[in-house]
C-alpha cells in the first residue's frame, strides 16, 4: 500500500487557516480514553478542540501553552464533545511519541501562521 500523501496545489494549501492558539484549560475527555478536551483562545474567539494526546501529555502540562491549530476545519463530534479545529503535532516514528508543535517565542493568540 502506497503511503505517500497526495500532492496538493498552492491554492489548496492556502485554504488552511493556521493560527496560534493559547490553551486556557485542558481536561481528560469524559467518554474517550485517548482524548483530551482543550479550551483555546484563538484571538477573536474561544473554542474547544479534542486531541488524541492523553497518552502523551498530562492535561495540566498543556495549560498556558501556545499551539498551532487549523482554525477553519469544520466542527466535528468526538464521542459526545464538539471539536472546533485541530492542533498540529508530530509523531516520532521510532517511539510513537506525539509532540505538539509550539512557537519558539510567544505570539499573540490568533496570529496567522504562514
Amino acid at each position: 500500500m502506497d503511503t505517500t500523501p497526495a500532492t496538493i496545489t498552492y491554492d489548496e494549501f492556502v485554504k488552511l487557516d493556521l493560527r496560534i492558539a493559547t490553551v486556557l484549560d485542558c481536561q481528560p475527555h469524559p467518554n474517550a480514553d485517548k482524548l483530551l478536551v482543550l479550551q483555546i483562545d484563538i484571538g477573536a474567539e474561544k473554542r474547544q478542540i479534542c486531541a488524541g494526546l492523553r497518552a502523551h501529555y498530562p492535561p495540566e502540562q498543556l495549560v498556558g501553552k501556545q499551539i498551532v491549530v487549523v482554525a477553519n476545519l469544520a466542527p466535528r463530534q468526538m464521542r459526545g464533545q464538539v471539536s472546533q479545529g485541530m492542533l498540529l503535532a508530530a509523531t516520532d516514528p521510532g517511539t510513537g511519541k506525539v509532540i505538539v508543535l509550539i512557537p519558539d517565542s510567544p505570539a499573540p493568540a490568533g496570529a496567522k501562521v504562514s
